[in-house]
């Protein structure tokens, strides 16, 4: 493709254009190139380490929406664990305190072998973390973090002073490069996790790690080598047809759940509405300074207790019970029930809203929310 043709394009275009042949004859979309060796000879000749053509293409449309380098993953995962990899022996960690399970299991893993040691921080202290910037070897920010959605002063972290060599990295899953990009505040490496609005379709795992630092870019491109956390072919075919219609989903997802939001906070049996479009929630005003869009992820309080919310799970018929997220189909789930998020408010569901109509949501919603109830208060 033609970097220089295209560089005064809008996301909504790149995210179409990107990665295609220009040659005559050749065809329209990257094909699906199944192959894990070539003949020797030219440039490639092994996929672990080389890549393969779909691969590539993936690859230069995903970085190209954050103006750097990106490098696949056979998961969100892998792609963070090879951050990790980066570090040297007793490396501080700072991770937030609302943070995804699998961030926070593989750093306490690390941890407990010696390898580094961790601290938590909440999302919404910008002094804090400007702070632990000056002191860490790894600074891990989640903005939107998962499941309370807090949204970090991300252009305020990333400009403080750090320490020489520290990595701040950002997983901004939850936004996509779409509602921001961490590299243009200055963070060091931006990581997704492809599976969810990458993809968009349930029908995959992958992540991407995208960074402006050559140096950090080929360590990573080595440990993805040396630990074989390569994406299959497959995979990364499906994540390239599924980020062409990225800007599509994202704009009638976000539309669907700020509607959905400001139901739900004057329902009678909701307690509480977590969505960073919402006036009352607490870092409103930092998401309207930073973010793009508001996000497709709601997380919600129920008047009751984990029986209650259990049951509106179970009752829901077109949001679907189940875990991910952003995807064409709504899904939803109890988080408090997952292994490592005991901590969370036991009544706690994450919506993951899709591209439905969005009167069709509230409806399933709504009726499964006050069914639930009624059962609820018949039992007790």
């Amino acid at each position: 493709m033609d970097h220089q043709a295209f560089s005064h394009l809008k996301f909504e275009s790149w995210l179409v254009a990107a990665g295609r042949s220009a040659e005559a004859g050749a065809p329209l979309n990257v094909p699906l190139i199944p192959a894990s060796n070539f003949i020797l000879g030219q440039q490639r000749g092994y996929a672990r380490g080389d890549g393969t053509p779909t691969w590539e293409a993936l690859e230069e449309l995903l970085g190209g929406l954050e103006a750097g380098k990106a490098v696949t993953f056979a998961s969100g995962m892998a792609a963070i664990a090879a951050v990790f990899d980066q570090l040297p022996a007793g490396a501080q960690v700072v991770l937030p305190a609302d943070c995804y399970q699998g961030v926070a299991g593989l750093a306490a893993a690390g941890a407990t072998r010696g390898r580094w040691t961790v601290r938590r921080l909440p999302v919404e202290d910008t002094p804090a973390w400007v702070r632990a910037c000056a002191e860490a070897d790894l600074i891990w920010l989640e903005s939107p973090s998962n499941p309370l959605l807090a949204v970090a002063d991300l252009p305020t972290i990333c400009a403080a002073p750090r320490k020489p060599g520290a990595i701040l990295a950002v997983d901004n899953t939850f936004a996509t490069p779409l509602n921001q990009r961490p590299l243009d505040f200055g963070a060091t490496v931006s990581l997704q996790s492809a599976t969810k609005f990458i993809g968009g379709h349930s029908d995959l795992l992958m992540g991407v790690a995208v960074t402006r630092d050559e140096a950090l870019s080929r360590a990573l491109l080595q440990s993805r080598t040396l630990a074989g956390a390569t994406p299959g072919a497959l995979e990364a075919f499906l994540a390239l047809r599924g980020a062409r219609t990225l800007a599509l989903r994202l704009q009638r997802a976000q539309h669907n759940a700020m509607t959905l939001a400001e139901r739900l906070e004057k329902h009678p049996l909701v307690a509480r509405v977590r969505y960073p479009g919402l006036p009352s929630h607490p870092t409103h005003l930092v998401a309207r300074r930073v973010l793009n869009g508001f996000g497709t992820i709601i997380s919600f309080d129920l008047h009751g207790d984990a029986t209650l919310a259990d049951a509106v799970c179970r009752t829901v018929k077109l949001i679907r019970h189940a875990t991910s997220l952003g995807a064409v189909e709504s899904t939803m789930e109890r988080r408090a029930a997952i292994p490592g998020q005991e901590h969370l408010p036991p009544t706690l569901l994450r919506l993951s809203v899709g591209i439905e109509d969005v009167d069709d949501l509230w409806d399933d919603l709504d009726t499964a929310i006050r069914a639930a109830q009624a059962a609820y208060v018949r039992a007790v």
